[in-house]
């Protein structure tokens, strides 16, 4: 934590009185902007980089309850060679008890193991179970932890509860890097948006998440817009970059290009990256393969054509 803000999480009413001291969100600017950077036009050229850059970030998810090994197996394969020629994806993202399965899969292609964990997707746990199972996953070789925040205590204005867990996943991920995930469908308002990015960072997140993708509405625009502001202002004022990564309803190449010219027009390049900025998804990546093997040959390939998520 910076100089500035070490003492913010001094007591909840220190958190409470930052967190509400922020500058409110004007909910019909983030609409109208996030509507216009959605209607940007993309050359050819262009397109076919951002749809490359665009599977570079993805974080090819499963999170089912009849996942199985075979599953996930396969799915590794395809995050290593998706087709045609494309650049493998970002990370794997799989239930706690199926992470050793992918790390094996994966060996060293250098695509990472992502894994949920915190009593996911409710949140709704002791901050012990929560912290054995994150835990448990780091030492089965998960790089990087997607926990959920305790939407209740948030929204009840408990801030230091769901701050001081944060902290405690933090510590027990070692070096695994830490999503927060802060279930932006059921905060209701983009301040509450605004308020849970700024804690999810002060607290130590290295990214910040919208959505499980069991809860609608998950990634819109605007939702991302504000966390984008969010990474943008924090870094301003401590020096430190973090990730965002919007999860859930992005399932076509315009989605994941929306959300590119969103990055580019309000944090600028320096989050262009899969380091910076990933997709969580599980469908689109098919869309994408299709979408450059037109461009690549002037003809859509059948979606048979492709192995399925």
């Amino acid at each position: 934590m910076t100089t500035s803000l070490a003492d913010v999480a001094s007591s909840n009413a220190t958190l409470r009185a930052f967190l509400h001291g922020l500058p409110g969100v004007d909910r019909v600017g983030a609409d109208q902007r996030a509507a216009m950077l959605s209607t940007r036009s993309i050359k050819t050229t262009a397109k076919a980089q951002a749809i490359d850059l665009a599977i570079s970030m993805v974080d090819l998810t499963t999170l089912e309850g009849a996942d199985t090994h075979g599953k996930v197996r396969a799915m590794c394969a395809k995050a290593m060679h998706p087709g045609g020629g494309a650049p493998q994806v970002a990370a794997v993202c799989v239930y706690p008890d199926l992470v050793s399965a992918a790390v094996r899969a994966l060996g060293d292609s250098g695509v990472k193991v992502a894994s949920v964990a915190t009593a996911f997707p409710s949140g709704r746990s002791s901050l012990e179970v929560k912290v054995s199972d994150t835990a448990l996953a780091v030492a089965a070789g998960a790089d990087e932890i997607d926990m959920v925040i305790d939407r209740g205590a948030f929204l009840e204005g408990d801030y230091l509860k769901v701050f001081e867990e944060i902290v405690a996943v933090k510590a027990a991920c070692g070096e695994a890097h830490l999503k927060v995930i802060l279930e932006t469908g059921e905060l209701a308002t983009y301040d509450n948006v605004r308020r849970a990015s700024w804690l999810a960072m002060i607290a130590g997140g290295d990214f910040i998440k919208t959505s499980t993708g069991k809860v609608a509405p998950a990634a819109t625009l605007p939702v991302t817009l504000v966390m984008l502001e969010a990474v943008r202002d924090f870094r301003d004022m401590t020096g430190r970059q973090v990730g965002v990564k919007p999860a859930g309803g992005i399932r076509t190449t315009k989605d994941a290009i929306k959300n590119l010219v969103m990055v580019n027009e309000t944090v600028g390049a320096d989050w262009l990256s899969p380091d910076w900025f990933r997709l969580g998804a599980s469908s689109l990546l098919n869309d994408l393969l299709m979408q450059r093997e037109k461009l690549a040959t002037g003809r859509y390939a059948g979606p048979d054509y492709f192995t399925l998520d």
